[in-house]
């Protein structure tokens, strides 16, 4: 499928560096990136599905966000790994699109899973006799049919605004995947309606998840800070620290790279920004929950223990 006013069937992803002595050792570094990523990632979705203690809201809500970062990197990292070691790296048009599809529906899903995982410490922390009845099993469900619905939105409104764009003789993408900037660049009949839904679409995927983070981080700073036992305010800071981390990668690399004029960021420097949203957040995401969580971490060794012993 390609688009009726467009000539182009295929494009051809110009990657990360076009300099050949760095081809095999970044292949190697990725690849590397993409193992972990994958370990991490499914290593904690089993842990979770395995250990009962574990089926509360805060890990229902962990499972899907490791869900969503092992897809993101599979739908990214593989196409990527052959520009390193093919001389043309070819995409189809459906098949560049497809990536787009997905690539804007798991950006979307994880910004709207983060800002769920805010709003969950936010119940658990201020209202916690009441957390059971508010997280409930049902509410948990529709939470997270949102946070895929607006993964859906996005995805629908940025493949929409690229697909019916005309492409020329020219199909040599800047960039290591099929990403909105790049190929808006590369269109012959790009305007500023393009970027104006572009800007639109992507203040609604940044901005409303980071506007209801600052809400529920507001709510439990103030119920901290009513807390009288220093001990009690480090456990409750504790709880929150792993996803502020999370929050504070995705969103900083993110809003750099779309909520900045092309003119102020080049698409060269771009693309080692969006490094950090695409490969490095869903390898660090695993990591930083596992580390810094007791309850993952007591659940590991109950696994392991449990192996030992069979």
């Amino acid at each position: 499928m390609a688009a009726e006013n467009s000539s182009v069937t295929e494009f051809i992803l110009a990657g990360l560096t076009d300099q050949l002595g760095l081809q095999i050792p970044l292949f190697l570094l990725f690849l590397g990136f993409y193992v972990v990523t994958v370990v991490g990632n499914l290593g904690l979705i089993t842990l979770i599905r395995l250990n009962s203690h574990l089926h509360i809201p805060m890990y229902f809500f962990l499972f899907n966000l490791s869900l969503i970062d092992f897809s993101f990197s599979t739908a990214i990292i593989p196409k990527m790994l052959m520009s390193f070691v093919s001389r043309k790296n070819i995409i189809s048009f459906t098949g560049c699109m497809t990536q787009l599809f997905f690539f804007c529906f798991f950006v979307f899903s994880e910004s709207f899973i983060l800002s769920v995982m805010a709003y969950d410490r936010h119940v658990a922390i201020c209202n916690p006799l009441l957390y059971t009845v508010t997280m409930s099993p049902q509410v948990c469900l529709l939470l997270l049919l949102g946070v895929y619905g607006m993964g859906v939105f996005g995805a629908v409104a940025h493949t929409g605004n690229i697909v019916f764009l005309t492409f020329g003789a020219d199909n040599l993408v800047n960039h290591y995947m099929c990403d909105i900037l790049p190929l808006l660049e590369l269109s012959c009949n790009g305007s500023y309606i393009n970027v104006l839904v572009i800007f639109i679409v992507v203040t609604i995927g940044i901005g409303v998840p980071i506007v209801a983070i600052f809400i529920s981080y507001g709510f439990i700073l103030s119920s901290i800070l009513c807390i009288s036992s220093a001990e009690s305010r480090s456990k409750a800071f504790s709880t929150c620290s792993s996803h502020i981390i999370a929050v504070s990668l995705f969103f900083g690399s993110g809003a750099f790279m779309y909520l900045k004029p092309p003119s102020i960021l080049p698409l060269d420097q771009g693309k080692v920004s969006s490094l950090f949203y695409t490969i490095v957040v869903p390898m660090f995401n695993p990591l930083i929950y596992s580390l810094r969580n007791k309850d993952v971490k007591l659940a590991l060794k109950r696994t392991f223990s449990g192996i030992s012993f069979s």
